[in-house]
């Protein structure tokens, strides 16, 4: 069946019903250049075996690999019943829920979301929720600059070690608003705090804060947040939610606690998967919540007084304002969010700290035995969930020659962020076992012999 399901009779009726003689005519406005050439390239159609057959054969090219990779989405271990649940029907195929009386189930699961979201970022206010947490950030980014009310204030002060696909996706929904993105100075992995006043000019709405940075070091904070608010600007948390299980909150940062927090919710129970669906979180004071994009669900009583929830400050939101809306762009990621709600209630605080707990211990025994490889380094501490290690030698063909032995070395640097040589970011989850920790060692060292590699090319 073709994706738009019309027969020709349809279609000809509908063009003599509005008077137009074709498709094209009915398209005429749109010039011939911005037009799609035809579809060549699509193959026929398949009956349902065939498509099964042509995913198993792509599946069995799977080949089964020890995960050492993070910078930004983590191999956690996921409790079965996490999706057990989430794929049950009532949450499955859940839409934004408009209409209270029918959705209360919907309602009273983001709702708890919400509440243990603003628990652990220790602010007023969370929505549920975003695309990712790059779109996350971007929209704090933005959020941030029609909560400040400085005149002229268009530009935004980031890590240099903010994460690539922060950047990306930021540079690319802030530049039509001419908003600039501006990097802090850095020493030794982290915002160097002593150079802050050479970028200490007007015209700054937000200060962004990413703990820990994408390189895995923890930046200071407490200094970053008060010399940001002491000048004016807002101060936006980027953060990995599992870090918040050890690490303060953003909204006890310094004298007032950030302003904004945001980032990438994957690792609170959505597995990997080739890179999504994932969910970006958002929270902020109460303040600044009628400039916060994204769902927000407030409890209530009925008329009887019974409890119950709803849809709150819908005035934001792109279906009651259009171009007025706070975001054009923003979704509740309902189903992502019903995992992590799941995920957050099975664990509690407790659990979650104890899986962060095991990453850091993980990740401290990588860079340890990785460090005992003749040329290697870890120049940047402390860390969490993963670390810096600088080898003698180009990561591309170590990570190919380790990707062969069916390990996951990390992430290769190098083009992202040259300034720091030959080095590869590593992470170790509480998935990971002593065993296979010193295998990614024994790994390392075989694939750094030089006439191994000299062989490689």
């Amino acid at each position: 069946m073709p994706f738009i399901p019309h027969t020709d009779r349809e279609v000809a009726a509908m063009l003599a019903t509005i008077g137009a003689g074709s498709l094209d005519e009915l398209f005429d406005e749109i010039p011939p250049a911005l037009r799609n050439a035809p579809l060549t390239g699509v193959p026929a159609g398949l009956n349902e075996a065939g498509v099964a057959r042509i995913m198993q054969a792509r599946a069995a090219r799977n080949v089964p690999a020890t995960c050492f990779l993070g910078a930004g989405a983590y191999d956690h271990h996921i409790p079965a019943v996490v999706w057990e649940l989430a794929t049950r029907g009532e949450f499955y195929s859940a839409y934004t829920p408009y209409q209270a009386e029918a959705s209360q189930g919907t309602l009273q699961l983001i709702y708890e979301y919400q509440s243990m979201m603003a628990g652990l970022t220790g602010l007023d206010v969370s929505n549920a929720s975003l695309y990712d947490g790059a779109t996350a950030f971007a929209e704090a980014c933005l959020m941030a600059v029609r909560a400040s009310r400085r005149p002229g204030a268009r530009r935004i002060l980031v890590p240099r070690y903010l994460s690539p696909a922060y950047r990306r996706v930021a540079r690319a929904l802030l530049k039509g608003q001419g908003l600039e993105l501006t990097d802090l100075p850095v020493r030794d992995g982290r915002t160097d705090t002593a150079a802050l006043e050479s970028v200490a000019t007007d015209g700054v709405a937000a200060v962004v804060v990413m703990q820990p940075n994408f390189l895995g070091s923890l930046e200071p904070a407490d200094a970053l947040t008060d010399w940001a608010q002491a000048r004016g600007a807002l101060v936006i948390g980027a953060c990995n939610p599992t870090a918040l299980a050890l690490l303060k909150p953003p909204g006890q940062w310094g004298t007032r606690g950030a302003d904004i927090a945001c980032g990438e919710g994957q690792p609170l129970g959505i597995p990997l998967a080739s890179g999504g669906p994932y969910f970006g979180f958002l929270a902020c004071r109460s303040a600044l919540v009628r400039q916060m994009p994204g769902r927000i669900v407030g409890g209530t009583v009925d008329g009887e007084g019974r409890p119950g929830f709803t849809l709150t400050l819908q005035a934001r939101e792109q279906h009651i304002r259009r171009t007025k809306a706070t975001s054009n762009i923003c979704t509740n990621q309902g189903l992502m969010v019903t995992a992590a709600t799941i995920y957050l209630s099975l664990l509690g605080p407790v659990g979650l700290r104890r899986v962060a707990e095991a990453c850091h211990a993980n990740t401290r025994e990588l860079a340890a035995t990785l460090s005992r490889c003749p040329g290697v380094t870890v120049p940047f501490r402390p860390f969490f969930h993963e670390a810096v290690v600088q080898l003698p030698v180009p990561v591309a063909p170590v990570l190919a020659r380790l990707a062969a032995g069916g390990i996951l070395g990390g992430y290769d640097l190098s083009a992202d962020f040259p300034e720091l040589g030959h080095a590869l970011l590593v992470c170790a989850t509480e998935q990971r076992t002593p065993e296979e920790i010193a295998a990614y060692g024994t790994a390392l060292a075989a694939a750094l012999d030089a006439p191994a590699m000299a062989a490689a090319g």
